[in-house]
């Protein structure tokens, strides 16, 4: 099995393992038979645990990001849209919250490359609403709108509470018009 073979599998292992349960709840070597990878490959691969977490949360940024990005963008870029997205997200079967803050929930700050990962998904998010909104303000606001909903939905098992958040940033939007 080549690396890239390898890295494969080792992320969708523990993507899988480490959304459902928790990463300090799985340990390597379940990673490892998850993935079906050796032990001394995914050593080789990922060093550190920190290493594979980091990994793990940086291809779900990516794929997160662009999920998000292509659904608005077919809905012309409405800002609302980003609601609906959440909506959808939140109605999946295996929702359980944002992966990073679960992951700065168990990590902190302890874990510099884990911190590092959180840290860049959620400038990016930031970043992408700035650029939907063209007002820093009110992107600062729909964000918060979208981490609060994404906590609540995860807690209450709620995906109404993207809908809540909608019609919050309605009204913001309205009020910036």
């Amino acid at each position: 099995m080549n690396t890239a073979e390898a890295t494969e599998r080792l992320l969708e292992a523990a993507e899988d393992l480490f959304y459902a349960q928790g990463v300090q709840s799985v340990g390597m070597d379940a990673v490892r038979s998850r993935s079906g990878v050796s032990l001394k490959r995914l050593y080789q691969v990922f060093p550190s645990k920190d290493d594979l977490v980091a990994a793990y949360l940086n291809t779900r940024d990516e794929r997160w990001r662009r999920s998000l990005r292509e659904f608005v963008a077919a809905r012309g870029d409405d800002p609302l849209a980003v609601f609906d997205w959440l909506h959808e997200w939140f109605s999946e079967p295996d929702f359980r919250g944002c992966a990073f803050v679960n992951s700065f929930g168990e990590f902190g700050t302890l874990a510099p490359v884990v911190a590092a990962a959180i840290h860049n998904h959620k400038d990016e998010v930031r970043a992408y609403l700035r650029r939907l909104v063209a007002d820093d303000d009110l992107a600062d606001q729909l964000f918060s709108l979208m981490e609060g909903a994404t906590v609540l939905a995860a807690i209450k098992g709620d995906p109404g509470e993207a809908g809540t958040a909608r019609a919050a940033a309605a009204t913001l939007l309205a009020a910036r018009r």
